[in-house]
């Protein structure tokens, strides 16, 4: 499968909007070009192209799809048509405003901005993009109120998200050019996404996780791994031990929807906290009350994206952050170090 995305300098006016977008007046055009895997045969086309062009949301290939501006094989189709696989699909359509998107007011951890990309410390908790049951509230609508011209740009803005349960860092383009820059280097693999993760159980050192994900065949809000499931590269490596967990440095080559989280659960070491891959808690023999009580009070995945390197996409200059751990794991921390010191009777 290939994606591909240029951003020609022609600009020009939308036609009619759907409910969901409306045009912006002198608004630039979103050209993607992308080939159907065979195995996809059978599939309707509309949730094609959600899996081929994952950086806009499904209400916009909706809309450019009724708008005829999505053809296959050279030809207008309807959403509900059924690939044959192998076909070439084109979109050619004017980059819109998501009106549904509303900018709301709340505080921003920004690292780093200038006038082509932001980069955001993201608190555990907060939803990073408008969803079923999280309409407001996310990182998205606080980006709109910072940033109001992420409106027109392909999920604000976004290249990569971090689960709600998850801290740390991640990029936001504010230009068209900048997006197509970064996610092109997030496709080629020169994104260095390097996250902090507590697992449980006690490895005895790092590896490799070579091993497709995708959607679980019966539970459709879990990820898994499985055959058929798009590549998924995950290396890890142990930073420090305790009694029953293990601290790990873990370096993401693929980006898939919470590879980290089933990667480490497909080890039979799933991270700590995750009530959806790990299932509920299970404190280690001789635990001692501290560590019993910070265990309990963990709200969420002890996951953490401590550090993150791109080359800038105007400037080509490499650009390298970082991020503290947040106070829960290191509150986390420091009783597991505390309790690795007791020793049992």
């Amino acid at each position: 499968m290939t994606k591909h995305e240029s951003p020609p300098p022609a600009r020009g006016s939308a036609g009619s909007a759907g409910k969901r977008c409306s045009p912006a007046a002198g608004a630039q055009r979103v050209c993607l070009q992308g080939r159907i895997p065979p195995e996809w045969a059978g599939e309707r086309l509309d949730k094609v192209l959600a899996r081929l062009f994952d950086d806009y949301s499904r209400a916009c290939l909706q809309h450019w799809l009724k708008q005829g501006w999505v053809t296959v094989e050279g030809h207008p189709r309807r959403g509900r048509d059924k690939v044959a696989g192998g076909e070439q699909v084109v979109v050619d359509a004017p980059l819109e405003a998501e009106v549904s998107w509303r900018p709301e007011v709340f505080p921003l951890s920004v690292v780093y901005e200038d006038e082509a990309l932001l980069v955001i410390d993201k608190p555990p908790g907060l939803v990073v993009h408008p969803g079923a049951g999280n309409r407001h509230g996310t990182l998205l609508n606080a980006l709109l109120h910072h940033a109001p011209e992420l409106a027109q740009l392909p999920r604000a803005g976004i290249v990569h998200r971090l689960d709600k349960g998850t801290s740390g860092l991640l990029v936001v383009a504010r230009t068209l050019a900048a997006h197509h820059a970064l996610t092109a280097q997030l496709r080629r693999r020169e994104f260095r996404r390097e996250y902090r993760a507590l697992v449980c159980g006690v490895l005895t050192g790092g590896g490799t996780v070579k091993a497709p994900i995708g959607r679980h065949p019966v539970q459709r809000t879990r990820m898994a791994v499985r055959e058929g499931g798009r590549p998924a590269v995950t290396h890890y490596r142990v930073e420090e031990r305790f009694r029953a967990h293990t601290w790990l440095r873990v370096l993401l080559e693929t980006g898939r929807t919470h590879q980290i989280r089933v990667h480490m659960a497909h080890l039979r070491h799933p991270v700590v906290g995750d009530l959806v891959y790990g299932g509920r808690l299970r404190l280690p023999p001789q635990c001692s009350p501290a560590l019993a009580e910070v265990l309990r009070g963990l709200r969420r995945q002890a996951l953490h994206a401590a550090r993150l390197s791109l080359t800038h996409p105007e400037r080509g200059t490499p650009m390298h952050w970082e991020s503290p751990l947040p106070e829960d794991l290191a509150d986390l921390l420091a009783a597991l170090r505390a309790d690795r010191q007791v020793q049992p009777e």
